[in-house]
């Protein structure tokens, strides 16, 4: 395992959801969301907005490289 591939784990395991304080709301309550984030550092912000970039899009190290665009043709 490379070492950005368990840097990434290691930052996922540690920023598991408490299920004891998840709560389902309607969209017209209000919520403190803005004023939670603007408690955190950037730093922390980016972390977790990179977070949700990869379980949203899925993160594979495998996969993450640039795809094959082009294909060598024998001329006939």
């Amino acid at each position: 395992m490379n070492k950005k591939h368990t840097s990434t784990l290691q930052y996922m395991n540690q920023n598991r959801m408490d299920k004891t304080a998840f709560s389902v709301t309607t969209l017209t309550e209000k919520s403190n969301d803005k004023e939670y984030w603007l408690s955190k550092t950037p730093q922390e912000r980016l972390a977790a907005l990179e977070l949700m970039r990869q379980i949203n899009y899925g993160y594979d190290p495998a996969t993450s490289r640039l795809q094959r665009v082009l294909e060598i043709v024998e001329l006939t």
